[in-house]
């Protein structure tokens, strides 16, 4: 029984390909869907502009007419560029428990990547930070953030039977019970001196059109934070309006915090949400005709934050920015009777970051990992 590779190119062949894992993991209790539309346009080089420098091939693998696989090649050329490398990116595997059908979805993805000079294949990740990475290693057992992926854990024996090894890891932290925790009083003490010495201010937003007026300096001081990360791409200015278009209408203004120096200039971020994975799982995928009123529900009344993305601007790193934010979250997390915090993805090795959860007894939940493999 041979396996047949087929290029997704037409809209009918597109949809089958986003639709596959949502019909593949129907019955686990822990799978997020995606929004079939959202991803649509992800791969869609005229509303996506990482097009502007990057290419992508989706794959279906087919045995005796039975989809039983797909992968997503993605040539990221900025990446490539500013690292040095020849690399061509996987995302979006999905198959079954068989390795053939996994090593012709591979080669598939390795065969294009020889044939435009690439060197090195690695993943799961695509076009940016923003879209989801890392393929889970540890934490099968529990739901995850609606930006991360969920996996079965036969897919890293299938990767690692392939040829591939570990790049690098991310982590992920959960707070239980947060509703009982009480932030330390030494600690406040001391963010109200360093906002004093060092005339640091929170910003309280009214109203979320005052939120938006801050957006540029944040994806401006996202560029600094992030751009020591190992596979991070700097925005240019299209991205960062198809970013916010995307996400805005999911932001809540309370939950987003930024810090200010004596000069007005936005030196700290911190960006949550309430958990929209119960939501997402209800939707199948699909908002309408009634998936975005579980998305509606769920916001109003998760008890589970989603702690999205944090920055502090390089010259404020080491003077308390990170405390600040995290202490004003806290309170907000308080006054909404959040019960239960998780964080995303954080590289294994970014001590500073993971400092900041030591004041909440966090647990180590989730393991997610980049695998490289030369072709």
């Amino acid at each position: 029984m041979s396996i047949q590779i087929v290029e997704a190119c037409s809209k009918k062949e597109r949809k089958t390909f986003f639709q596959y894992p949502i019909d593949f993991y129907r019955d686990s209790p822990y799978y997020v869907p995606a929004i079939v539309s959202d991803e649509i346009e992800l791969f869609d080089p005229k509303r996506n502009p990482s097009f502007e420098n990057a290419e992508a091939k989706l794959f279906l693998a087919y045995r005796d007419g039975v989809l039983v696989g797909r992968i997503a090649a993605v040539l990221n050329h900025a990446a490539n560029e500013r690292a040095k490398i020849k690399d061509l990116r996987f995302c979006h595997f999905d198959a079954i428990d068989d390795m053939e059908v996994a090593s012709a979805l591979f080669e598939a993805v390795a065969q294009w990547g020889r044939e435009r000079g690439m060197e090195t294949v690695t993943g799961p990740h695509g076009f940016s930070t923003f879209d989801k990475e890392g393929m889970l290693v540890e934490g099968f057992d529990e739901m995850p953030t609606f930006v991360t992926y969920y996996n079965h854990p036969y897919y890293n024996v299938l990767v690692e039977r392939n040829g591939f090894r570990k790049h690098f890891d991310f982590v992920e932290y959960c707070v239980e019970n947060a509703e009982k925790l009480e932030f330390p009083e030494r600690m406040a003490n001391l963010i109200e001196r360093i906002e004093a010495r060092n005339r640091f201010q929170i910003v309280h937003f009214d109203t979320k059109k005052e939120m938006y007026g801050y957006t540029r300096q944040i994806f401006d001081l996202f560029d600094e934070a992030y751009a020591e990360l190992d596979d991070y791409v700097p925005l240019n200015e299209k991205q960062k309006d198809y970013l916010l278009k995307k996400f805005y209408p999911v932001l809540h203004k309370d939950f987003v915090k930024v810090v200010l120096d004596n000069q007005g200039v936005v030196v700290g971020f911190m960006v949550a949400l309430p958990s929209l994975s119960k939501g997402m799982r209800k939707t199948k995928g699909y908002l309408f005709p009634f998936g975005f009123l579980h998305l509606l529900w769920e916001a109003k009344h998760s008890k589970t934050l989603d702690l999205v993305l944090a920055g502090v601007r390089k010259n404020c790193r080491n003077k308390g920015v990170d405390l600040i934010m995290a202490y004003e979250m806290f309170k907000t997390a308080k006054r909404y009777g959040i019960t239960r915090s998780e964080s995303n993805p954080e590289l294994e090795h970014n001590s500073r970051i993971q400092a900041e959860w030591k004041y909440f007894n966090p647990r180590l939940h989730k393991r997610r990992r980049i695998y490289i493999k030369e072709i």
